[in-house]
C-alpha cells in the first residue's frame, strides 16, 4: 500500500542538521506514527514520503520553508523579568506558553541579562535545513475515528 492522504504511516527516522549533528531519532524506540495529509509532520517530509511503501528507505533534505520556516528576528524581543511572576529562576532554554494575537504560542528564553529577558517565538529549528534518513515500517488505512480526529489513535488514546 502506498503512502497517500488519509493513510496511517509508521516510520523510523534520524534527523540531522547541516553540521551532521543528530537532532532526533527513533532508533531503539517505537516508530513515529502519523496520519498522512493531516499536517502531523513537516510539509517537506510529508511530500517526500508521498507514494512510498513499507520497507522503502530514503534520505531527504528539507529547506526551512518546507520545515519550520525561516528564522524571524521580529519574533524576538527583550522583556523585563517581572513578566515571569512566580518563576524563581529564569534560564536560557526554558519554554513558556504565551497568549498572542495569533493565539497560544510557545516562547523560549533566548538570553538572560540581569532583569532583561530575551524571548524567542521562533521554533527551535526555524531557519535550519533538515536532513532525514527514513525507513518506512508500515502503511495502513486510517480508521473513521482517526480521520474524524485528524490524528492516529494509539493504545490508551481516549476521545
Amino acid at each position: 500500500m502506498q503512502i497517500a492522504k488519509d493513510r496511517v504511516v509508521s516510520i523510523h527516522y534520524t534527523l540531522k542538521n547541516d553540521a551532521g549533528t543528530v537532532i532526533d531519532s527513533s532508533e531503539g524506540a517505537e516508530p513515529l506514527v502519523y496520519l498522512h495529509g493531516a499536517q502531523n509532520i513537516i510539509p517537506g517530509l510529508e511530500k517526500a514520503l508521498e507514494g512510498k511503501v513499507a520497507d522503502d528507505a530514503l534520505q531527504v533534505s528539507i529547506d526551512p520553508t518546507e520545515a519550520y520556516g525561516e528564522y524571524k528576528k521580529a519574533l524576538t524581543q527583550v522583556v523585563p523579568s517581572s513578566m515571569f511572576q512566580g518563576v524563581e529562576t529564569i534560564e536560557v532554554g526554558m519554554e513558556f506558553q504565551a497568549q498572542t494575537d495569533q493565539g497560544m504560542e510557545v516562547i523560549r528564553i533566548a538570553d538572560v541579562d540581569g532583569d532583561n529577558i530575551t524571548i524567542d517565538g521562533n521554533h527551535p529549528l526555524a531557519g535550519e535545513r533538515l536532513h532525514f534518513d527514513v525507513a518506512i515500517a508500515e502503511v495502513r488505512e486510517a480508521s473513521e475515528d482517526e480521520l474524524q480526529h485528524g490524528h492516529v489513535h494509539s493504545e490508551g488514546c481516549q476521545h
